[in-house]
């Protein structure tokens, strides 16, 4: 498949964008934050001005340009493809706060069945309402009258129309329903997103990753999103389970380790009802394991006496406080 080179400044990245592909799918495919809202031509969130190069429409928009946007040279990069090399000058979302917040009306595409305690809730976003997110963070959910519910988000921000959810039976209400009374097309309410857990997309330091149950799906959008910026720095991922149990993902962590030349993963079991002293003799196991603890990202998705204990392993190695980054699962 053809396509061109795109350069976006400030940011001064890059990224391939295919035949008949529009501009703000292709830079999402390439894991950047770009700016958007309907994504159907409508809102204007996507403008874009054209530096160098040409582009072609591929669909009618309603946004109205000025006469200075005009003379700017301002496109619409949700409905323009690349007719040869660009340069763009757009902005992009680089924490949380670059991020609105938004009330995104779903709808429950399929509910997957992994094993006995864990689901994986699928939602499909309109696609004049797609949510924008980085990867790592969270949203409420909320349906049947139930009370919001926080959960992080476990699918790739290169596409906020299909996004993933992991559920664990823990006996509550929220659990219940997924588990046996939520089906395909009932709706959804999802408001967000919120949470500083997020990738650091500068650093080219290697990566160390721990993950506890569900814990693996904001990890997991980590990874994805670290994929698709092609990072070439290492990853490591611990996934520690209870005992006698295995990750309930674990055939798709094999499919990275298959794919990727820079990944590792270590699957490691923990009793949560021993001591203080296994809890240390398993994180002391991670800080052994993993590459040069000063000069790593750490990022811990885990139930908190495990997050804690992380977060103390690795600053008592050097670690600094700005390259951890934690949150807990309950």
């Amino acid at each position: 498949m053809s396509g061109h080179q795109v350069k976006l400044l400030p940011a001064g990245r890059e990224f391939t964008a295919f035949d008949k592909e529009t501009l703000l799918d292709a830079g999402l495919r390439a894991g950047l934050n770009m700016n958007y809202s309907c994504a159907g031509g409508s809102c204007g969130e996507c403008k874009a001005r054209v530096v160098q190069g040409s582009c072609e429409p591929l669909q009618h928009f309603d946004y109205v340009f000025s006469d200075a946007e005009k003379s700017q040279n301002m496109v619409l990069m949700c409905c323009m493809a690349a007719a040869e090399d660009l340069v763009l000058e757009a902005s992009t979302a680089r924490t949380s706060a670059d991020i609105p917040q938004q009330n995104v009306k779903a709808k429950v595409a399929n509910i997957e069945v992994l094993d006995e305690q864990h689901r994986v809730l699928h939602l499909r976003t309109p696609r004049s309402s797609t949510l924008r997110f980085l990867a790592g963070q969270y949203v409420q959910l909320q349906f049947q009258g139930l009370p919001p519910k926080d959960i992080a988000i476990a699918s790739c921000p290169c596409n906020g129309m299909v996004l993933q959810f992991h559920v664990r039976q823990d006996g509550s209400d929220f659990s219940e329903a997924v588990f046996s009374r939520l089906k395909s097309s009932d709706h959804v309410t999802v408001t967000g997103p919120c949470g500083e857990f997020a990738l650091d997309e500068e650093s080219r330091r290697p990566l160390v990753m721990v993950a506890q149950d569900t814990g693996f799906g904001p990890i997991k959008s980590l990874v994805e999103h670290a994929i698709a910026l092609e990072l070439e720095q290492s990853m490591t991922l611990f996934w520690v389970v209870e005992q006698g149990q295995k990750p309930y993902l674990e055939n798709y962590c094999r499919s990275w380790l298959n794919a990727l030349d820079n990944f590792v993963f270590f699957v490691l079991e923990w009793d949560s009802t021993a001591g203080d002293s296994q809890l240390r003799a398993l994180t002391q196991e991670i800080v052994a394991r993993s590459p040069v603890e000063t000069e790593i990202d750490l990022y811990v998705a885990a139930k908190p006496s495990l997050t804690q204990a992380a977060d103390q392993a690795f600053r008592a190695k050097g670690t600094p406080p700005s390259r951890v980054m934690l949150t807990s699962i309950y």
